[in-house]
């Protein structure tokens, strides 16, 4: 493994907050790379994290791995979010990241995608309580105990169980407590379910009584209301947006907003123009220039998708060769739609 020197330094982060009116934007594999961090952070996210990492990858040194750590000073409160399958390789990655400045860990136990539980990680660790606890110690004790520095927070994903009748909380999570966990995010779905169904919202109102750490709430919020409604009946400390932030940056805001008796927003194409050339010019600051544009062209359908046209331009979007070709697509699918950099400079 490089020295924890190799891995890119982190600026100093703020510690994360957990607040209902102060929503956080989720681990989106692909997705929320530094980019679009900033952005959902310049449209209300109070805590971003990164995409989930191997631990694996940081041992291996590899590239791509380090990629996924790029950050700015801007950038925070920052949590990297990791994953593995034994103690070792996952106390030696949070030692390595430690070393490089980043002090807000969260493990995902609760990620179902099969190349991940094939490697007895993510939500597989909830079929082996035991082996998942001996992995959770060995992280608490890397992020907290590191000698001359301020300790860090350590949270853990997780959800119901592997499949209905395997449920594991609140057991597992009053044992991630115990052991000096700080927060827990839950998903409330079994691993076997993935995405479909409907996520349970009542479960993470039970967990949230039975343990007095941070219970953060995920699952099937798609638009802010979906946030202020599992809030209203679960009292979760805060909410993490996944698809609902890929689908609209501003729902942080909009979340704000209806926590605070605003309304929210209408859809509006100007306010989506926006957004789309202010995630370009992020992209193209920030972002390797040739994933940065592959990434940012994947991500357009999901913005326009509630707009006419929204087809044509999708297909439209795949033969897009380069930066130049993209702005003047978006220029015809937004006509009259006014630049942010023109109302800035006028």
């Amino acid at each position: 493994m490089r020295p924890a020197a190799a891995i890119p330094a982190a600026p100093v982060s703020a510690p994360p907050v957990f607040d209902p009116e102060r929503p956080w934007l989720a681990p989106l594999a692909g997705y929320s790379d530094l980019p679009f961090r900033l952005l959902c952070r310049e449209y209300g996210a109070a805590v971003c994290e990164t995409e989930m990492i191997s631990a694996k990858g940081l041992l291996y040194e590899t590239k791509r791995t380090y990629e996924l750590l790029r950050t700015t000073p801007e950038d925070s409160p920052l949590v990297v979010q990791i994953f593995g399958g034994d103690p070792d390789s996952v106390k030696t990655a949070a030692v390595a990241l430690r070393g490089a400045g980043y002090r807000y860990i969260d493990f995902n136990a609760g990620c179902s995608v099969r190349k991940v539980a094939r490697q007895g990680a993510g939500a597989a660790l909830l079929g082996d309580a035991a082996l998942f606890m001996r992995i959770a110690k060995a992280l608490i004790k890397a992020v907290k105990d590191e000698a001359g520095t301020t300790p860090g927070m350590v949270g853990f994903k997780l959800r119901l169980g592997v499949a209905r009748g395997r449920e594991v909380l609140p057991d597992l999570a009053l044992a991630l407590e115990d052991a000096g966990a700080d927060w827990i995010t839950l998903h409330p779905r079994y691993a076997k379910d993935g995405f479909s169904g409907a996520a349970d919202w009542d479960e993470i109102g039970r967990l949230a009584e039975r343990v007095s750490i941070p219970v953060i709430g995920s699952g099937d919020l798609f638009t802010a209301t979906d946030g202020i409604n599992l809030i209203s009946t679960s009292d979760a400390s805060t909410v993490m947006y996944a698809r609902g932030a890929l689908y609209n940056p501003d729902i942080f805001n909009e979340h704000k907003n209806l926590l605070t008796g605003r309304t929210a927003n209408e859809p509006d194409k100007n306010a989506l123009a926006k957004i789309i050339r202010r995630h370009i010019e992020l992209a193209r600051i920030h972002g390797p220039e040739k994933r940065a544009f592959v990434k940012t062209r994947s991500l357009i359908p999901r913005y326009v998708r509630a707009f006419p046209g929204a087809a044509s331009l999708r297909g439209r979007l795949c033969e897009v060769p380069d930066w130049d070709a993209l702005n003047e697509l978006l220029y015809d699918f937004f006509r009259g739609a006014p630049d942010e950099s023109e109302e800035r400079t006028g």
